[in-house]
């Protein structure tokens, strides 16, 4: 495989993947999605001919840094209008430069290459959403594996991209914050980095996300499921549905364009949306966001039952819990409500490995088979014993 087959084939897996949105989660001063940079050290180790271990410490070092990245911002670039793919920019070449084994000035040179041409404006995940909202953060991962093979190749990169003149640090402390410069805390990014079997590493506090929506409509669309089925409520049933969630979750999932979707892109990311679909079919798979469910003009009455608001009380638990009260009024005037802090595939609320593999079925089922599904997770189960991985790319493909 060539270099341009190389970094076409990350960027292309990454972005395939992202566009189904059941990805991993996780939201400190930032969000992240980590598992948008394991498709970019995938294509390399192919490329190299290297081994299922070498994938897994690929993917935990796109982990550790990516969410580090998530936890030093004081506060998170989100809160002032930037995109965390922003922050992807300078964890996807640590990955691939650590799969190309690339020397300490080879890594520098690759994060400096791929930060510099990476910063991202929140611009793709407000108002109307369009295709760029799920390739943003696969467009690091490609950055970081064209970023780490040019530097193998003796292109350079700033090294002072991160804490120098006007590097990361720098130009983010311009900007004014409830009245203060916003920082970063750059001693916690190395602290305590993990170097052996006893260190914690990040990845294990990772979520995994159960619907295949944006992250903070989980405890919402959770809490109104559970309601639903503990109270048997029907759709003609409902008057109001009222959801009190975080404000930055008011602000990004029921702003007007969210009311009248009129993409997959916007759907997913819409609270009226995914509760009305929730409401009436009793589910939210990749099912609801096919155009026609989208466009089915029998939910938007649904969709103005919805109302978004904003719960002071709710910010001083974020992020370490995600809290959402959900309050169904009926048309007969009896309300019930029910409050969700952890949503379903938080570690502390995590994910059966039943249930993934059910969820894992669901998604390849249709694409590979179910048969093929099932050699996939035997195999996958099993990567740390793989000397190659060109068994995981023939299961991979359909046939």
């Amino acid at each position: 495989m060539g270099v341009r087959a190389e970094i076409r084939t990350s960027f292309a897996g990454s972005d395939s993947s992202r566009e189904i949105i059941l990805v991993r989660i996780y939201w400190k001063a930032d969000p992240c999605h980590p598992s948008d940079l394991i498709a970019a050290p995938l294509a390399l180790c192919e490329s190299e001919g290297l081994s299922g271990k070498d994938l897994i410490l690929a993917t935990i070092i796109a982990y550790e840094i990516e969410m580090r990245l998530c936890e030093v911002g004081r506060p998170g670039v989100r809160e002032y209008g930037w995109h965390h793919a922003t922050l992807s920019a300078f964890a996807a070449p640590v990955a691939a430069g650590r799969v190309l084994n690339l020397t300490p000035e080879q890594m520098v040179s690759a994060i400096g290459i791929s930060a510099a041409r990476t910063f991202c404006p929140g611009a793709v995940t407000a108002g109307k959403l369009t295709n760029m909202k799920n390739t943003v953060d696969p467009w690091a991962g490609r950055m970081g594996a064209e970023s780490a093979l040019l530097a193998r190749e003796g292109f350079s990169g700033p090294e002072h991209i991160i804490d120098g003149k006007e590097g990361l640090f720098a130009v983010f402390h311009h900007v004014q914050y409830k009245g203060q410069p916003a920082t970063f805390d750059g001693e916690a990014l190395v602290a305590d980095l993990p170097n052996s079997s006893k260190s914690h590493y990040r990845i294990l506090d990772c979520g995994m996300k159960s619907f295949p929506i944006e992250a903070l409509s989980h405890a919402p669309l959770t809490a109104m499921m559970k309601t639903v089925k503990e109270n048997k409520i029907k759709a003609d049933d409902v008057k109001e549905i009222k959801v009190e969630v975080i404000a930055r979750a008011a602000d990004i999932l029921g702003d007007p364009h969210k009311y009248r979707p009129d993409s997959k892109e916007t759907a997913d990311h819409s609270l009226p949306y995914c509760m009305a679909a929730g409401l009436v079919d009793g589910m939210v798979t990749p099912l609801q966001f096919k155009a026609e469910r989208v466009l089915d003009k029998k939910l938007i009455p649904i969709m103005d039952k919805v109302k978004v608001v904003p719960n002071e009380e709710f910010e001083a638990l974020f992020p370490k819990f995600q809290p959402s009260r959900v309050t169904i009024t009926t048309n007969e005037g009896k309300s019930h409500s029910t409050r969700v802090d952890v949503p379903k595939g938080d570690p502390r609320d995590p994910m059966t490995e039943d249930e993934i593999a059910v969820k894992f079925t669901a998604l390849g089922g249709d694409v590979i088979g179910k048969d093929q599904c099932k050699k996939l997770q035997k195999f996958i189960m099993s990567i740390d014993g793989a000397k190659t991985l060109d068994e995981l790319f023939e299961l991979t493909t359909a046939h």
